[in-house]
């Protein structure tokens, strides 16, 4: 497993002095029904944009804390990765994107019964998002009113 001291120098450094934000933990929603009843979504931080969609501004100081709709039919192989930080080591989910969206994953899920169903959109954020209030703000927010007016159950967060 990967540590602080893996990082270079100056990573280490900024992750030293960082700002961290301190949250009162309380529980979320809970799930009311069984999972192999429930619509999944998925919520990556990997950065994923289509070849048609804007991709991710890494321009922003502190983060693009925009988001992209990915639809559950996408070709998982033409996903682009807009990730602003260089210290993200982009090889594994280049090889293989469903470490990061695992919808391969979920239809298989979905065909063994092991979920109900699979949310026709799913979404994809910037990783490395040193100034998140935007982030919380808005985008945050905005996907989920998305995912409750498409009735989804459950969401599947892979951290990048």
């Amino acid at each position: 497993m990967a540590s602080l001291d893996d990082l270079k120098l100056p990573y280490r450094l900024f992750m030293r002095a960082y700002p961290y934000r301190k949250v009162e933990w309380r529980p979320g929603a809970t799930l009311k029904k069984p999972l192999r009843e429930a619509k999944v979504a998925v919520v990556t931080t990997a950065g994923f944009f289509l070849p048609a969609q804007r991709p991710f501004d890494d321009s922003i100081r502190g983060g693009d804390g925009s988001f992209r709709e990915i639809p559950a039919g996408a070709d998982l192989d033409s996903l682009r990765i807009g990730h602003k930080s260089d210290s993200f080591d982009h090889s594994g989910i280049e090889a293989d994107k469903n470490l990061a969206l695992p919808l391969d994953r979920m239809r298989e899920m979905r065909t063994e019964g092991e979920i109900g169903g699979l949310a026709n959109i799913h979404y994809s954020f910037m990783g490395s998002i040193i100034a998140p209030k935007r982030l919380i703000a808005e985008s945050a927010p905005a996907v989920a009113r998305l995912l409750f007016e498409r009735e989804v159950d459950a969401v599947l967060l892979t951290p990048v």
